[in-house]
């Protein structure tokens, strides 16, 4: 996994990486985005059916066919953070982060010391199950991205001192929750809420942390690329599947109308 963090931290410095949130529970599902060719998948436990066992073969198929895997944690479960690490994620998800305080908390639960306190288990699947010489595993565990969901204005007036904590990989904005916060609630294109998040991609940019966002349009996602956004989350992966069965039916079915 280590190998995988690193090529995805050297893309993401590059330029933009994208990717799909994922509500299934089939391995098969996540290979396919792999050999597709997108970048990451986020696996989705605030917002799925899946559960930390089921995340572990989800994550098995992620590494088969290449595609780096983030787990989008329980929003109120810190330990959550710990499992998801200690199965294999490369990568973890934190949503509602809403504070400097529950920022930190987030980091010391995902890294070992001396930059964190993650309960300490060698015996896991992102060590091999103790193949892993202990030390070299404690220090590349600690290259696992840390991303914090910002959805809403108490994060946003926090935005300054979050970006100050060591730790932070990617600030992620929740353009759904965060309309909702401004009493605009899934109007995600409404200029209020676009002019929020374009404070924020300017507020990491100066910091010089990377910004991420979802979105479910190629003119969204060619729009917030363009404003510096270089983490994209595109879609849903079931979503993704019943737009292209959506169109395929409606062309097959245009067949008998033309004959």
């Amino acid at each position: 996994m280590l190998a995988m963090i690193e090529t995805f931290r050297r893309k993401l410095a590059a330029g933009g990486v994208y990717g799909p949130f994922s509500k299934t529970s089939e391995p098969g599902m996540i290979e396919a985005l792999g050999y597709a060719g997108f970048d990451f998948v986020i696996l989705d436990l605030e917002h799925g059916p899946n559960n930390i066992l089921s995340v572990q073969n989800l994550l098995r198929a992620a590494e088969l066919s290449g595609v780096f895997p983030i787990v989008r944690v329980k929003e109120d479960v810190l330990s959550s953070i710990s499992e998801a690490l200690d199965i294999g994620a490369g990568g973890i998800l934190c949503p509602k982060v809403d504070s400097v305080a529950r920022a930190h908390r987030i980091i010391e639960t995902a890294k070992f010391a001396p930059l964190g306190q993650r309960g300490v288990c060698r015996f896991v699947r992102a060590a091999r199950y103790s193949d892993l010489d202990r030390f070299d595993y404690f220090k590349a565990a600690n290259q696992s991205l840390v991303i914090l969901g910002l959805e809403g204005l108490e994060a946003l007036a926090q935005l300054s001192d979050i970006l100050t904590l060591p730790g932070v990989d990617i600030i992620f904005i929740g353009p759904f929750d965060l309309s909702q916060s401004l009493g605009l609630a899934g109007q995600i294109d409404h200029p209020e809420v676009e002019a929020k998040m374009s404070e924020v991609v300017e507020c990491c940019q100066r910091a010089g942390i990377s910004v991420g966002t979802f979105c479910e349009t190629p003119k969204g996602a060619t729009k917030w690329r363009r404003a510096g956004v270089r983490f994209i989350s595109y879609g849903v992966d079931l979503s993704l599947f019943y737009q292209a069965c959506h169109e395929t039916a409606a062309s097959l079915k245009a067949l008998d109308r033309q004959t």
